[in-house]
Formats: structure tokens, C-alpha cells, sequence
């Protein structure tokens, strides 16, 4: 039997492509002064490092959809949740530089008059207790909620269900003041990562590169898991689980360890995105935000990684086109999109092209054509 390459020939285009981009991008902005026609403005490059962080949740999404069969509509939990833990070292760096100066608890616990930091909150002030968060949190989250649910044999429809209730669920906690993590206004007014002003053109770059290469490892963790022996357990899986079960395997331990790392991968996503964007709020654990992840993986290609990225920054390009043009607009094109790539690109953009430029060992590889659950269809359509 033939082995698999690490790197196929689509995903050595993806790295280089990633690569020049991590290099065209902070040139654009250092190199030339903002009078040259060359200058590309430091808000873009916030906007296309966002447009990455987003490639790396739909990567993480796509490797348990695309390969394990499992439709998560909750992977936008595990996003905020990365989000949350970097928030948190963020708040802890601002000190007496908050409006009410106090250099221990940040100003929303001041003003909601706390007398002292929940417990949840120490070692917070430590960039590498909190990166460990970033993994521990969703990574133990998503650990528990598979270990639950592949060991009753939840599949289907209903896993979807319980995925999108388990993030609802989270967004009404969140929204809560007693949580201490801000409420409803969540965490904002950052300075400083590392020392380094989150504002400042320099930082800006930094963390664009920072999360163009956890994009790259991403694709190469999702890559190699995929590609191995385990990688071909988890694809019978996803076609005959019975199967599987069958000839001895234990699908519940396969599903479950791909569970954790797509979450872990998440939560790294949404620990990039927050410096980005400056804010971290319960909104992001909202049910919406997961449906449209499933959509950029759907546009792009499930099952084929580099088609979930690739899907993700078309989206969110997209949106970021029309919701600037026509801002009521927007929700209708996304439903649209979602019933057109259902109908007739049912294997999205890059999957199309793999069944059909790519030959029949590559079509193989392929997930059968996603059945969409009725309430996520509804979704796409009432939006």
C-alpha cells in the first residue's frame, strides 16, 4: 500500500501561499509610508490577521466534521473560551492604568464593587499560565463533552443539537455579572502583550505573523493526525462506524482525541483573534457564530483543510465587501450561499476541484456529500 505524503502538492501551495502572504503583508505596512500608493494601512493588516484566525477555526472545525463525521455547531464555544483566557492576561497587564486606577481588579469589578480578584482570575498576570489556558480550557471542555457523548453513541442530528445548546448555554452564563468576566460588556480597553503596546503598528504585524503561523501548524497537526494510521481509523469511522466497531476499534476513543485537539486548535483561534480586534464578549459563544464557521468549511470543502481556510476568508471577505456597501444585505447572501453550495457544490470550492482535477486516489479521500441537518438549514436560510 501506497504511503501518504505529509504534504500534498494543495497543501504545499496553501504553505507557500501563507508564507509569501506573512511576508507581502508587514512589507506593505513598514516598508512604505503611508503617502505611498504601496502602503497597505494597519487596520487591514488587523483585518486580514482576524480573516486567519477564522482559517484556523474552520481548520479545527473541518477535522472533526471532514474526517470524523462529527457536525459540531459549537466549535464558536471553544473560540471564546481560547478568547477568554487571553482576555483575562490582558485585563491583568492593564494595572493602575484603568479609569479607576486600581492595580489589582480591573474596572468592571470595580464599579460592580468586588473587594477582591476570583479565585479563577490568579495567575492570570502570567503570559505562560494563561497560553496554558487557552489549551487547557476548551481542550477539557471539548474532552469531557466527547467522552459523554461518544460513549452513549450520540451521533447525528441530535449531537449537533447538544453541541449548539452546550455554546447557548455558555453565551446565557456569560451574559451574567456574578461570572466576573464583564458581562454583557466583557473584556476590552487592553495595552499591553508581552510588554508590547497591542496598539502600535509593530505589535499589529507581529500578532498578523504570530497567527499566520499557527495557521501553518494547525494545517500541519490536522494534516499529519489525518494522514496516519489514526487517520485512516477515524475516516472508516466517519463512513462505517459500525464497521469499525466491528473489527475491534473503540470509534468513542478515536472521536474523542480529535474532539479535544479541534478544540485546543479553537481556542488558539480565538486566543489570536482577541489582540486583534480588542474586545471579548459573550456574544461570540452565540449559536450564529458556529452556523457560520460550518458554512465557511461547506464553501471551502469539507474534508480537505486547506478548503475550510481557503473557505473562511472568502466568507468573511465577503461580508467584510457587503456589509460595508449594503449592511442590510449581507444575512440574505449568506443564506444564499449556504443553499447554492449545498445544491451544487456540495464538496465546496476546493473539493470540487480535487474530484475533479485530482483523480480517483484523491476523490477517495473525500467525505460523502454532507447531509445537513433540517434546523441548520433553516438557520442558514432564515438569516
Amino acid at each position: 500500500m501506497a504511503r501518504t505524503r505529509l504534504i500534498d502538492p494543495k497543501g504545499w501551495i496553501f504553505l507557500a501561499a501563507l508564507a509569501a502572504i506573512c511576508v507581502i503583508v508587514p512589507l506593505l505596512n513598514l516598508g512604505f509610508p503611508p503617502g505611498s500608493a504601496l502602503h497597505l494601512p494597519t487596520y487591514l493588516v488587523s483585518l486580514f490577521g482576524k480573516y486567519l484566525a477564522f482559517a484556523l477555526l474552520a481548520l479545527a472545525l473541518d477535522l472533526v466534521w471532514g474526517f470524523c463525521g462529527i457536525l459540531s455547531l459549537g466549535h464558536g464555544a471553544f473560540f471564546a473560551l481560547g478568547g477568554y483566557a487571553m482576555g483575562m492576561y490582558l485585563m491583568r497587564q492593564i494595572g493602575s492604568r484603568g479609569v479607576y486606577g486600581n492595580p489589582i481588579l480591573p474596572d468592571f469589578m470595580v464599579f460592580l464593587n468586588y473587594k477582591d480578584l476570583p479565585w479563577y482570575w490568579l495567575g492570570f498576570d502570567h503570559f505562560a499560565f494563561a497560553a496554558l489556558m487557552v489549551l487547557a480550557v476548551p481542550g477539557l471542555l471539548g474532552f469531557v463533552f466527547g467522552w459523554l457523548a461518544f460513549r452513549s453513541r450520540v451521533t447525528g442530528v441530535y449531537l449537533s443539537i447538544i453541541t449548539q445548546a452546550l455554546t447557548y448555554a455558555l453565551m446565557l452564563a456569560f451574559f451574567r455579572n456574578d461570572m466576573g468576566l464583564g458581562g454583557n460588556n466583557g473584556l476590552t480597553d487592553f495595552k499591553d502583550l508581552l510588554g508590547f503596546n497591542v496598539q502600535a503598528q509593530g505589535f499589529r504585524v507581529s500578532i498578523f505573523v504570530a497567527t499566520g503561523v499557527a495557521l501553518a501548524i494547525g494545517y500541519l497537526i490536522a494534516r499529519f493526525m489525518t494522514v496516519s494510521a489514526y487517520g485512516k481509523i477515524l475516516i472508516a469511522v466517519r463512513d462505517a462506524e459500525s464497521r469499525t466497531r466491528f473489527l475491534g476499534y473503540r470509534p468513542e476513543h478515536f472521536k474523542t482525541l480529535a474532539f479535544t485537539i479541534s478544540a485546543m486548535m479553537a481556542g488558539v483561534a480565538g486566543a489570536l483573534y482577541v489582540p486583534q480586534v480588542g474586545i471579548i464578549n459573550p456574544g461570540e459563544f452565540a449559536p450564529t457564530n458556529s452556523i457560520e464557521a460550518v458554512i465557511w468549511v461547506a464553501v471551502g470543502g469539507r474534508g480537505t483543510l486547506v478548503g475550510a481556510a481557503l473557505g473562511a476568508v472568502v466568507v468573511n471577505y465577503a461580508k467584510t465587501v457587503l456589509t460595508g456597501v449594503m449592511p442590510d444585505a449581507w444575512l440574505f447572501a449568506l443564506g444564499a450561499l449556504f443553499v447554492v453550495v449545498t445544491l451544487f457544490l456540495p464538496r465546496g470550492i476546493v473539493g470540487t476541484a480535487m474530484e475533479k482535477f485530482g483523480g480517483r486516489r484523491a476523490a477517495a479521500t473525500l467525505p460523502p456529500e454532507p447531509e445537513i441537518p433540517p434546523q441548520l438549514a433553516e438557520e442558514g436560510q432564515g438569516s
